[in-house]
């Protein structure tokens, strides 16, 4: 099974993340979320999640997004050692996992200050 971007119509598909230091924030994304970091052809430094379906590039001279609006969360395995994990690198938890019971998620802040959230599945009853 090749692991390829899909292509539709509405998919969320690139994301230009404010940064304050490029380097502090590949740094963070790369440890705490396994993202793939690559160098584009125009030489600037971009990013592909951890399954290789959204990619984008982090963006000097623009406001964070500090204010709760939009959040986009990030899905991860494990919702406990991934805030573990924001913390040791940079992040700021902003609301803990079960604030949102019952459903698995954080917010948190990375180093340049933009607001994301977590979000893991839950776990199957069987």
């Amino acid at each position: 099974m090749e692991n390829n971007p899909s292509s539709q119509n509405g998919k969320i598909c690139y994301l230009e993340i404010p940064a304050t230091n490029i380097d502090a924030s590949v740094s963070f994304y790369k440890e705490v979320f396994g993202w793939q970091i690559r160098k584009r052809s125009d030489g600037e430094i971009a990013f592909d999640d951890g399954v290789g379906q959204v990619s984008g590039t982090w963006v000097l001279g623009r406001k964070p997004m500090k204010e709760i609006g939009i959040v986009i969360s990030i899905m991860v395995d494990d919702a406990i050692a991934t805030v573990d994990a924001i913390v040791a690198h940079g992040g700021i938890i902003i609301k803990g996992v079960g604030e949102d019971a019952p459903e698995i998620t954080a917010h948190f802040t990375d180093p340049a200050g933009n607001i994301f959230g977590i979000y893991q599945e839950p776990k199957s009853k069987n």
